[in-house]
């Protein structure tokens, strides 16, 4: 079995007063770390978010409350109904504090656990037989990668736990992205609409158009079920004239109104068929999802 890396370049750094070639961690472990330091930092922006909302809310209702008791109009039934509304937000903000702060202590357990795995290799302090084991779970690791990356999702997970590997693969988002493609690929866009509109700003960033084939998609549905007048007010919603949708795409897409889907036109035939386009945005919702978590940088198998 040959491994090969995407992008590598071998680093030389000093530790402990010795100068060590990092080709072999550097090069085989950059997502073990990347990847849920990534998901940490999307939680903590995704809760503080959250946070503030719930934060402003509370706010707002305190301050009507105060307001209605300075000003003495409401009644004490009145103000009792306000001060419960106040303590169900909080009650809701500290019940939303606390998920928050668990999934990032879940993610922070998590970096430190692949942390101290990789520096019990890198300390010198192993022995051989140390060694040769944890070359041999990092082996493992490889292959539930691969296997993940394969679609063999049950070998993957069974490896996992019968190696105890668990904290050090990314089972979870492979599983969670396996979800979406197959919602794509049975022609429901919803779940991947969500995973857009929740990574949108990074997704800009990206100047993915991973949205607009979504959207395309949806849009030939509705064209398909001869629901055009749907479609149409389906377009004019998301198609915008903005830069960042292709018009030469919008436009073949607006041909299809004109035909139905038993059409003999060549051109047109091709745009209603719907396994090509829906493995293609499922592939493509793939490809950003790894970008975006950073498993795009680790190894893969050959």
């Amino acid at each position: 079995v040959r491994f090969t890396t995407v992008n590598w370049q071998a680093e030389l750094y000093i530790m402990s007063g010795t100068v060590l070639l990092k080709d072999e961690v550097t090069t085989l472990e950059h997502s073990t770390l990347k990847v849920p330091y990534e998901i940490l930092n999307k939680k903590f922006r995704a809760s503080q978010k959250a946070l503030d909302r719930d934060l402003s809310h509370v706010t707002t209702a305190t301050q009507e409350l105060l307001s209605c008791a300075g000003k003495g109009e409401a009644s004490a039934a009145e103000a009792a109904s306000s001060l419960e509304g106040v303590v169900q937000k909080l009650l809701s903000l500290k019940r939303k504090a606390k998920e928050c702060v668990d999934d990032e202590l879940e993610c922070a357990r998590l970096c430190r656990v692949r942390i101290d795995h990789l520096k019990s290799y890198v300390s010198g302090e192993q022995t051989t037989g140390m060694k040769k084991a944890w070359r041999n779970e990092r082996v493992n690791r490889m292959l539930v990668d691969h296997f993940l990356r394969e679609g063999f999702y049950t070998s993957a997970v069974k490896l996992a736990h019968s190696s105890g590997v668990e904290d050090l693969v990314d089972i979870d988002i492979f599983l969670a992205c396996q979800k979406v493609e197959e919602a794509l690929r049975n022609h429901n866009t919803t779940p991947c609409l969500n995973w857009c509109y929740d990574n949108r700003s990074k997704l800009r960033r990206m100047k993915s158009m991973l949205e607009f084939e979504v959207r395309l998609q949806d849009f030939i549905e509705l064209v398909r079920a001869n629901k055009r007048i749907e479609a149409i007010k389906y377009a004019r919603k998301h198609f915008t004239s903005s830069s960042d949708h292709p018009v030469k795409d919008i436009k073949s897409a607006m041909g299809l109104l004109a035909f139905s889907p038993t059409t003999t036109c060549k051109r047109y035939k091709v745009g209603f068929f719907p396994t090509p386009h829906c493995f293609s945005t499922a592939y493509t919702y793939t490809s950003y999802t790894y970008t975006y978590t950073q498993l795009l940088h680790n190894y893969y198998v050959q």
